[in-house]
């Protein structure tokens, strides 16, 4: 759980400056003429059991990462397993959908609790929302649908780490 007497995650300061730039990733860099409300990321902060707050890092290109908030991550995956790569192209293809739920922010907060923060990166600025797993009312089955993409993509960077360390293992 967060610090009771804050509220907040501990957080390392790579952590920060690595979602930090995450948050501001600039679209010039995929050589793509994006409409203005195009989504071409998406940065999630989901805290989980433990104190442990990861942010997962997702772009157009199939690109996906993890960083926790005690400074270490887990990237590079997308370079090796196609899989990752397709769920990932997925998710913020219909990232777009949730648009008209976000609002449009440049402060770029925490999670306090178990809320998810979803921040969506177009050309047009960085939007928010926030969901609370479990929770998602049935009148929201774009979140519900988004949350389902977010948690395949989430699903196939667990597999992608197994099979890095099966291979470590492996190889000695």
């Amino acid at each position: 759980m967060p610090d009771p007497r804050t509220d907040r995650y501990p957080v390392t300061q790579k952590y920060l400056m690595t979602r930090g730039q995450a948050i501001n990733f600039p679209y010039k860099y995929f050589k793509t003429n994006f409409a203005k409300d195009d989504v071409f990321g998406v940065v999630i902060d989901m805290p989980l059991p433990s104190d442990v707050l990861t942010s997962m890092v997702c772009f157009i290109n199939g690109a996906a990462n993890l960083y926790f908030n005690n400074g270490s991550e887990y990237s590079g995956a997308s370079q090796k397993y196609r899989n990752l790569v397709q769920a990932t192209r997925i998710m913020v293809l219909n990232a777009k959908e949730i648009l008209p739920k976000c609002e449009k922010t440049t402060s770029y907060d925490l999670p306090k609790g178990r809320a998810h923060h979803i921040f969506l990166l177009t050309k047009g600025g960085i939007y928010k929302t926030a969901l609370l797993p479990g929770a998602i009312p049935e009148d929201q089955p774009e979140l519900r649908t988004f949350y389902v993409l977010y948690q395949r993509v989430l699903g196939e960077l667990r597999n992608c780490q197994l099979k890095d360390e099966a291979d470590r293992r492996k190889n000695g």
